[in-house]
């Protein structure tokens, strides 16, 4: 009886011994300690294993939308303008059977109601006034197409592409704008389509003074698989950008966007510290940044004029994103903003999606604006 117990006790024991000689717990560990050594504490670590899959998923998005597609997201984007602006003047035009100063009158009145601007609307009225009176506008239809091609010419040299050079490496994107102007969610958008494009990129949560802007733009690095380089709230933003660019460096990034904490425009001592982030950037290489793009909310109308202005005297704004296209009546400040200030617009945002930051286009714009289907 003794015997056959102690036959059954190493078959029991045998078991135990099988998980303790698997080699497989090794890896990992070994896995998630390898970055560790090349980058600071302060860096979120995303599995560069893992980075590969969602860049081919947005290369290939572009090939869903199709041209048609594009250009009905954007129509719909701009339905409260349409509605605010063009259908009223197609309406005020149209209905009229002879064209006469009191017509050009009330097209003034109409777009400077759209938030158009003074510069932009004198313009564009003194331009149909010389085609008037030189009897180049035969009907009311002539009129409106007239008006057309005057805006299309405002925006035109505007559209100018965002250009990633690949002798700038890293390319660095400063994101600049007012509280809730939307440059974080713009951030992760235009990351996305970077990636998309084949660039490999890190970002920088340069807006210390919320924890909440770290914590969305941690979210939107965990998304698109893209480190983000952070530092505790509070934390002087120019620092953090530095070291982001010494990671950017480290990694061999193509792309680095750095975000900044929002800022009245209206307040010096605040737009004095953003002066100070492109000094301690051009410490690094004088070029630095290759790209200053201000992020503008269209709902605010004429007032992102004023934001352009300041932002522009203070950092040298190389170009615009504007926001919130789909929520405002007052597209219109698109023309104001193109006469005036002539800076490129980037791309506008259409929507909430991912995939709802658009290049600018202005003829497509233009006929968006004046589209019926």
């Amino acid at each position: 009886m003794f015997s056959f117990l102690k036959k059954k006790s190493p078959e029991t024991s045998a078991p135990p011994e099988q998980p303790s000689t698997t080699p497989s717990a090794a890896p990992p560990s070994e896995a998630a300690s390898a970055p560790s050594p090349t980058h600071s504490e302060t860096t979120l670590i995303v599995a560069e294993t893992v980075a590969t899959e969602p860049v081919a998923e947005s290369v290939a998005a572009p090939a869903e939308d199709t041209r048609l597609g594009l250009f009905a997201r954007l129509r719909q984007s701009l339905s409260k303008t349409r509605s605010a602006l063009t259908d009223s003047l197609s309406s005020l035009i149209l209905g009229r059977k002879t064209i006469d100063q009191s017509l050009l009158d009330d097209i003034e009145t109409q777009l400077l109601s759209a938030d158009m601007g003074l510069e932009a609307t004198d313009h564009i009225v003194k331009a149909l006034t010389q085609k008037l009176d030189r009897k180049q506008l035969a009907n009311p239809q002539a009129l409106l197409d007239s008006l057309k091609v005057e805006l299309a010419a405002m925006l035109r040299p505007c559209e100018v592409p965002l250009v990633i050079r690949k002798s700038d490496k890293p390319y660095v994107i400063l994101v600049v704008g007012v509280n809730g102007a939307g440059k974080t969610t713009t951030i992760g958008k235009l990351a996305k389509r970077l990636q998309g494009e084949g660039h490999k990129l890190v970002l920088a949560a340069g807006d210390t003074f919320r924890a909440a802007a770290v914590e969305q733009l941690k979210v939107w690095g965990e998304r698109n698989h893209v480190p983000v380089v952070a530092q505790p709230t509070g934390s002087d933003s120019a620092s953090v950008i530095f070291d982001a660019y010494q990671s950017a460096c480290a990694r061999g990034a193509d792309v680095l966007i750095a975000d900044t904490a929002g800022r009245l425009h209206t307040k010096d001592n605040l737009m004095q510290e953003l002066e100070k982030i492109v000094r301690v950037l051009r410490k690094l290489d004088p070029d630095l940044p290759h790209e200053t793009l201000l992020v503008l909310d269209s709902t605010t109308g004429q007032n992102s004029l004023n934001q352009a202005r300041t932002f522009h005297k203070s950092v040298n704004v190389t170009g615009i994103a504007l926001t919130k296209l789909d929520g405002t009546a007052k597209g219109g400040m698109v023309f104001a903003i193109a006469k005036e200030l002539k800076l490129p617009i980037r791309y506008l945002g259409v929507g909430e999606k991912v995939d709802d930051l658009r290049p600018f286009e202005a003829e497509q714009f233009v006929q968006a604006l004046f589209s019926d289907n």
